[in-house]
């Protein structure tokens, strides 16, 4: 007898239905899983076989293949369990039910609770995308696979509980999407940090219009603490864009128990001993890296000059174009990237070269390596660059308070409206994602904002990204001010913020 019900898989975000088919028959006791499992599906076999014995079912004797296709798509991780134990107690008459309009997704333990399984955003989106009515989800996952509408998802904490539901004796309540929460959270506050008034504006430009920033100064200065703060002024996420951040880090195992979508922006701060591999991603089934777990949210490389060469190089490609392909013999894997890189590092190997009072130690050969490590292709890709001094005294031991991170927050909510509404439908929302064959009639320039960013194009020697990348950031600086156009004022803002150009 050949029975039949469906789950879900993924490679990378993409995801695809998958039929599990069971064919029990006569002859030597066998029980053989197909259709290109890996390690963990196989082991599927005793997990099934152990869970319906403690569960009060009888595991069939005889010869028993289960086929997941299609066959040619790699299967992975332990979410088939469910799915496998279902197929084979109806091929063993011990259920009788029709599941064809729904998925099963699960782990099993060796007593039959359910227990939950990454990646369930995005199989549910495509579960509903290939005709499903209802998915069976751990209890955990629930939650997750509620955000989507027009899919009725369960939540399932035994596979009693699961049977009874399909035999119509005891129905499960079916997940509730709720209202969408902001959390907020207990965040460090820009009314910490003292002095620092133009980083401090230069970062406040940087979140309204979603640019890429370094800052590079004397140990002590402050630019870790100010760029810990940087998620305390970033906008409130779409719900496109807390969908897509969702999916990343539900695929990567990264998303809390019992979450729905994620309600900050996220903030990923990896060590300079992380390898190309843990930032791009990568593996044989690929994950995403440390850049795609901070898409729509903030990167930030403290000591960047330590970070290995192949590492920062990594950068260049997916700051262009927003997205990481990684290749593999199973196919390739697609992963946005749309961050805001935060960078921080000291000018010479010392720390203190440029210091007002405290004397550098390195040679002008040593400081210039030091500098080099970051190559001028990745340094024109960072859009603002800002010099960070020492904090002065008095500013220390003043008793004035410094502006609150939800006072800049405003400005920043009121500018990236703006945005929002004027990039509506066209792939992007923040000036930082301007394609540069629009920036002409997106960047509605003065004849005297044109006439000095030529100057400035002549003066420094700017290449032609950096010359987008001016453009970019002064269309921020005016939405800063709602101005229309973009007026000379801003361009020569903008212009100051590519002082490293001018040095590599």
């Amino acid at each position: 007898m050949v029975a039949r019900t469906y789950s879900m898989g993924a490679f990378g975000l993409e995801a695809f239905p998958v039929e599990v088919e069971t064919d029990l028959s006569t002859g030597l006791p066998a029980f053989e899983v197909v259709g290109l499992p890996d390690a963990a599906v196989k082991e599927s076999r005793d997990r099934v076989r152990a869970a319906m014995k403690n569960c009060g079912f009888d595991f069939p004797v005889g010869r028993i293949v289960m086929n997941l296709a299609p066959a040619d798509k790699r299967k992975e991780g332990p979410i088939y369990d469910l799915p496998l134990l279902l197929s084979l107690l109806k091929a063993s008459g011990q259920l009788a039910c029709d599941t064809d309009g729904a998925a099963f997704l699960g782990e099993l333990s060796l007593s039959g609770q359910v227990r939950r399984v990454c990646g369930v955003l995005a199989m549910a989106v495509k579960a509903k995308e290939a005709g499903f009515k209802e998915l069976f989800l751990p209890a955990a996952n629930a939650r997750e696979g509620a955000v989507i509408q027009g899919l009725t998802v369960y939540p399932v904490n035994d596979v009693q509980q699961l049977v009874g539901h399909l035999t119509g004796k005891k129905p499960i309540s079916p997940e509730r999407p709720g209202p969408r929460e902001h959390i907020v959270e207990d965040m460090p506050d820009f009314a910490d940090v003292r002095g620092q008034y133009e980083v401090k504006r230069a970062l406040e430009i940087a979140a309204s219009g979603g640019h890429s920033v370094i800052m590079v100064g004397t140990p002590g200065s402050g630019k870790s603490m100010m760029a810990k703060r940087i998620p305390s002024i970033l906008p409130e996420m779409t719900f496109e864009e807390a969908l897509e951040t969702t999916m990343i880090h539900s695929i990567a195992g990264k998303l809390p128990e019992g979450s729905a979508l994620l309600s900050s922006r996220p903030f990923r701060a990896p060590h300079h001993t992380i390898s190309p591999a843990g930032l791009s991603g990568g593996g044989s089934s690929p994950k995403p890296g440390e850049i795609s777990l901070a898409h729509n949210g903030v990167l930030f490389l403290d000591e960047l000059p330590e970070f290995t060469r192949p590492a920062m190089e990594i950068l260049r490609q997916p700051m262009e174009d927003g997205v990481v392909t990684i290749s593999r013999v199973g196919g390739n894997a697609a992963f946005p990237c749309r961050f805001m890189l935060v960078a921080a590092m000291n000018p010479c190997p010392c720390g203190y070269h440029g210091h007002p009072t405290r004397p550098c130690t390195c040679s002008p050969r040593a400081v210039e390596r030091y500098q080099s490590r970051i190559s001028g292709p990745l340094m024109e890709r960072i859009d603002l660059h800002v010099q960070v001094l020492p904090v002065e005294f008095q500013q220390l031991s003043g008793k004035n308070t410094a502006e609150s991170s939800a006072q800049i927050r405003k400005r920043v909510n009121t500018a990236r409206q703006l945005q929002v509404e004027r990039y509506k439908g066209l792939g992007y929302s923040c000036n930082a994602g301007i394609p540069s064959s629009q920036l002409e009639e997106t960047v509605k320039a003065t004849h005297e904002a044109q006439s000095l960013l030529e100057a400035a194009f002549d003066r420094f020697g700017f290449s032609a990204r950096s010359y987008t990348r001016v453009l970019r950031v002064a269309r921020t600086i005016a939405d800063l001010e709602r101005s229309e156009n973009v007026q000379a004022d801003h361009v020569a803002e903008a212009v100051q913020y590519r002082t490293l150009d001018r040095r590599l």
